[in-house]
C-alpha cells in the first residue's frame, strides 16, 4: 500500500517509495550522451554533447570529443572548472591528463590545451571561458 508522507525540512509530500510529488523542474533529468549528435564548436577539430547548460550563470557539464592534434585556443576560466578524463589526453603547460585522471582549474586560469592522439573528456564549467578573441563562450546560449 502507498502511503503519502510530509519532509518535515521543507512540507514536500511523498511517497513511501521516495518519490516526489513536485513541480516538474525540481524532479531529476536523466540524459543518454549516446542517443545525442555530436555538436560543432568554433574551434577545429573539437565537438562537443551539452549535458547542462544555465543561460543566467554560464554554469555547465559537457562532454567534449578532440580529434588527434586539435587545441583549445587561450583562453580563460573565469570560474572553477572541472575535467575527467576518459580517452586519449589533454595536455597544457602545466601537465597531462590521461584516462581515469580528473584535473580542476579555479577562476583566472589561462591556458591553451592540446589533444595530442584526440580525446574524450567530461567537463563542467562555473561560468563561461572567456576566449581571447575578446568574446565568452556560453554553452547556455
Amino acid at each position: 500500500m502507498e502511503e503519502k508522507i510530509t519532509d518535515s525540512r521543507n512540507g514536500e509530500k511523498m511517497t513511501n517509495q521516495g518519490v516526489s510529488e513536485t513541480s516538474e523542474e525540481l524532479r531529476s533529468h536523466y540524459i543518454d550522451p549516446s542517443k545525442m549528435e555530436w555538436a560543432s564548436t568554433p574551434f577545429s577539430g573539437i565537438k562537443m554533447k551539452v549535458l547542462y547548460a544555465d543561460k543566467d550563470s554560464g554554469m555547465s557539464t559537457v562532454l567534449f570529443q578532440m580529434e588527434p592534434g586539435a587545441i583549445v585556443p587561450f583562453h580563460e576560466h573565469t570560474g572553477l572548472e572541472q575535467t575527467y578524463m576518459l580517452e586519449g589526453s589533454l595536455e597544457d603547460e602545466e601537465g597531462k591528463a590521461y584516462p581515469g585522471s580528473y584535473v580542476w582549474r579555479p577562476g583566472g586560469t589561462r591556458h591553451v590545451a592540446v589533444a595530442p592522439r584526440g580525446a574524450i573528456f567530461l567537463s563542467m564549467f562555473m561560468s563561461p571561458n572567456n576566449f581571447f578573441t575578446g568574446e565568452k563562450y556560453n554553452l547556455g546560449q
